[in-house]
């Protein structure tokens, strides 16, 4: 049976992608200094994960989005702001490069009501507390860097209004992982229906979002 390799995410502001962009390039700079091999994250492609769903039907991916534009009802726009880097599982044994985000909490009962929603349509539920982050870049193979990272650690990012969220298929292709948006669902007032867009090509990145050591 056909299927997709979904998850759900909001993107960051052009605004935070451009900083993010400029440390990364400098930690680029670092790292191929240091000899360290990163793949990094493409610019147009930072995000953060709100629920990762895993292989799913094309014939159940109307009933995704139908249960994300009722979990996006009634939501009020936020914002965020990215700030700090950090690393999966520690620096000291790193696979997976991030810039954290602060004021978590209205990111994070926003990934509660999407968790709720994709649990209910049969999606494995998250057992690991939800940690809201921009992956910068993944390691090959786990090493240290804390070295590389900490001189740039506590640099403060823009901020990024949240008004919509997307579904995202991840694909991979011999060129990479590609991903592309297939829904947009944008926050409403509760007494209307969400009514979400089919979106185009939103090309290339390498990982989920979420600490889990694999590649997405």
């Amino acid at each position: 049976m056909n299927g997709k390799r979904l998850f759900i995410g909001a993107r960051v502001s052009t605004q935070t992608a451009n900083a993010l962009a400029a440390c990364a390039e400098m930690l680029q700079r670092r790292s191929k200094d240091a000899g360290v091999d990163l793949k990094w994250v493409a610019p147009t492609n930072y995000h953060v994960t709100l629920k990762f769903l895993g292989w799913t039907r094309e014939d159940a991916i109307g009933a995704v989005r139908d249960a994300l534009a009722q979990a996006t009802a009634g939501v009020a726009p936020f914002k965020f702001r990215t700030a700090r880097l950090g690393a999966f599982p520690s620096l000291d044994r790193a696979s997976v490069l991030w810039a954290g985000v602060e004021e978590p909490d209205a990111i994070g009962a926003l990934a509660e009501r999407i968790e709720r929603a994709m649990t209910g349509l049969g999606f494995t539920a998250e057992t690991r507390a939800f940690h809201p982050h921009v992956t910068l870049a993944r390691v090959r193979d786990p090493r240290p860097l804390r070295d590389l990272v900490l001189p740039m650690a506590e640099q403060i990012f823009n901020e990024t209004r949240v008004e919509a969220v997307t579904l995202f298929e991840s694909e991979t292709r011999p060129s990479g992982v590609v991903y592309r948006e297939l829904v947009r669902s944008a926050f409403t007032p509760a007494a209307e229906a969400a009514r979400p867009a089919i979106a185009p090509d939103a090309g290339d990145d390498t990982d989920d979002g979420w600490p889990r050591g694999r590649p997405e």
